[in-house]
């Protein structure tokens, strides 16, 4: 049984949609649970309170370094630790490239991406300190795969990968798992996007458990974990086998290798960039006769 008694979660953008949904789902299981939102997050605190459950607000904007410094602090303050950090919040201002406003592009960036930063650069010291952390980030199917219209939206989605990867290492020491949901849900952001039929089925409890299972005691780390409707999936980034080229590395000997650069028979995950690094060196090494010892 997943549980999670005594351990306090914040949730970002937990006044409405997915965000209400985790901190719902956490609260259920005995978590206490920070609700921070810009709108309504009272709403949701009465809820869990009325469940018998343990619950504050805290309206602060996720991209005001202050205010999130504020929110740790005050999380402290009233419960002395942080546990779990669900980084939910997030915007869109959508529209085709060409036609984007390079304001509303900063913005949708400085809310995901510096947002979610600033939120595990806050209690990052303070896992660290108990050498225990949960820390979920939100990416989404645009951000692995690209939406009309989301260029914005995609790249602060996308940035959550590299961010899960780097942190994933970093906190690995201090036993803090980071690891990041890439949803389909019927929310105020998907609102007017998907047929009323697909919105029926793509429920934000439908996603939850997945999220909660990221943030137990047992969960993995590094996992891109994509949910909709029920149904769970592993997205992983692999590294095909490729090519040496022999002799010029020009232009047209890529062009000439393409098929077995891109064949992805032996394709694999690499453990960080050395590691791709130290691939191509010794790869290269190999051809040439050099002994790098490496």
């Amino acid at each position: 049984m997943i549980r999670f008694d005594d351990q306090v979660a914040i949730v970002t953008g937990a006044g409405a949609g997915l965000g209400r949904s985790h901190a719902l789902g956490l609260a259920a299981r005995g978590a206490k649970v920070v609700i921070n939102d810009m709108h309504v997050a009272d709403d949701v605190v009465s809820e869990i309170k009325a469940a018998g459950g343990d619950a504050f607000s805290l309206a602060a904007d996720i991209s005001d370094a202050k205010a999130v410094a504020d929110m740790a602090a005050q999380v402290m303050e009233r419960w002395g630790r942080i546990d779990i950090l669900v980084n939910n919040a997030g915007i869109l201002r959508d529209k085709t490239f060409a036609k984007m406003d390079m304001v509303d592009f900063a913005k949708v960036i400085d809310v995901h991406l510096m947002g979610t930063a600033l939120c595990c650069h806050a209690v990052w010291p303070i896992m660290r300190a108990q050498g225990y952390g949960r820390i979920v980030l939100t990416s989404s199917g645009s951000g692995l795969y690209g939406n009309f219209g989301q260029s914005n939206y995609a790249a602060a989605k996308a940035a959550m990968v590299g961010l899960m990867n780097t942190l994933h290492l970093e906190g690995a020491r201090d036993d803090i798992r980071v690891n990041t949901l890439a949803p389909t849900a019927a929310t105020a952001m998907t609102e007017g996007l998907l047929p009323d039929a697909a919105l029926a089925l793509l429920q934000p409890e439908t996603i939850t458990p997945g999220v909660l299972y990221l943030v137990s005691k047992d969960a993995p780390s590094r996992t891109i974990l994509s949910a909709g409707g029920g149904t769970f999936a592993v997205t992983q980034i692999t590294e095909t086998q490729g090519a040496l080229i022999d002799g010029d590395v020009t232009p047209e000997a890529v062009a000439a290798a393409w098929s077995k650069i891109t064949d992805p028979t032996g394709a694999e995950p690499l453990e960080n960039a050395f590691a791709q690094t130290r691939k191509y060196a010794l790869r290269a090494a190999k051809a040439k006769g050099v002994d790098l010892d490496w």
